[in-house]
């Protein structure tokens, strides 16, 4: 399957570089997968097309403050560091820039309370580098203390507000980058969908940069997806499960929740997970778990996009991306949301 299949144009101008001024003050396309109509409506009227027994699935991984800068301890040259992911050994992947002039044993003070050493070095900028002093709760604290919010690389201004780059409901610190599609939920309107009947389940993946690069192979079946880890707990299977038995329509708010909910299942159902997925969604993909989408707007030719045309169609979905950039919706982190469902939910039809 060409990866050009899932490219449209983007102006450059829809890239949203500042969240709306209210959570809730984003626009919102309604697709119905079902009949093929297309709705422009507001975020708040997104509980009009939810029902008492459905259940919302959220990520709530937090974002590191996880771009931090230093100076080389040689050379005092400036050096920014992106750090994606921690190992089990406790070393930590991460990005470098410069990368070119940086070598395997090179130490880098940061704020002259932390101090990082390159173990290894990548061919595209990537690292594998230690962070000293103490251990895996020490250098955690030390980086919230003097990291910043790392915003994705198309997003040109500075952000007044860190806090609005995390979902309300974020606990656990490890995403590299935001579910965005959380961005838009105030606690108030978690509150008013529990009151209304709708379970509200919650896990974790920890989201990495490779989100936001472009597939560049020219086949689909070419690209290898990135691991990301996930934890999905007991009790929120028991929600997940008792509200597809009793045929309520499991709503994943976010790419990353499909991911991870859909590594999760086994035979329509799911079991507690915790540990790496690389689970790459594309069309002819068989859903099993999730009926209903929220998503914000993707770049072209991302495994983003095509995971979600694995879910309500490739030509529905072009339609439905063509229509937002003629209405200048506003696209990608900060922009507006996106809201794919089936009446019945995805099991009443299958693989499409």
């Amino acid at each position: 399957m060409r990866v050009g299949l899932f490219d449209y144009h983007l102006p450059a101008e829809l890239i949203a570089q500042r969240p709306a001024e209210k959570r809730e003050g984003s626009r919102l396309l309604v697709v119905d997968c079902d009949s093929g109509r297309i709705e422009h409506r507001r975020f708040p009227e997104l509980t009009s097309y939810l029902e008492a027994g459905d259940c919302l699935v959220f990520n709530r991984s937090r974002v590191r403050r996880a771009r931090l800068r230093g100076r080389k301890r040689d050379s005092g040259g400036e050096v920014e560091l992106l750090l994606l992911a921690s190992r089990e050994d406790g070393t930590w992947d991460a990005l470098a820039r410069p990368a070119r002039r940086l070598r395997p044993g090179t130490r880098i003070s940061i704020g002259g309370e932390l101090e990082a050493e390159v173990i290894e070095k990548g061919e595209r900028g990537e690292i594998r580098l230690s962070l000293a002093p103490g251990g895996p709760e020490a250098v955690e604290a030390a980086v919230e203390a003097l990291g910043e919010v790392p915003l994705p690389p198309y997003i040109k201004e500075e952000l007044s507000d860190p806090e609005r780059y995390q979902t309300v409901y974020a606990r656990e610190t490890g995403s590299a980058a935001a579910p965005t599609a959380g961005l838009h939920f105030e606690r108030s309107t978690l509150h008013m969908l529990e009151r209304k009947g709708i379970r509200l389940a919650f896990l974790n993946l920890d989201v990495g940069l490779d989100t936001f690069r472009p597939i560049e192979v020219d086949e689909v079946e070419e690209h290898r997806i990135h691991r990301e880890e996930m934890v999905l707990g007991a009790g929120d299977c028991e929600k997940i499960n008792a509200t597809r038995r009793e045929g309520g329509r499991i709503v994943a708010v976010g790419t990353t929740v499909v991911r991870a909910l859909e590594s999760a299942s086994q035979g329509g159902e799911v079991s507690p997970k915790r540990g790496p997925t690389d689970l790459f969604i594309y069309p002819g993909f068989r859903f099993q778990v999730v009926d209903c989408m929220l998503t914000n707007f993707h770049m072209p030719r991302s495994s983003l996009l095509l995971l979600i045309c694995a879910f309500a169609g490739r030509e529905l979905v072009m339609e439905a991306y063509r229509r937002a950039v003629e209405e200048r919706y506003r696209f990608l982190s900060f922009g507006d949301a996106c809201y794919f469902h089936y009446a019945h939910g995805w099991r009443e039809y299958g693989e499409r």
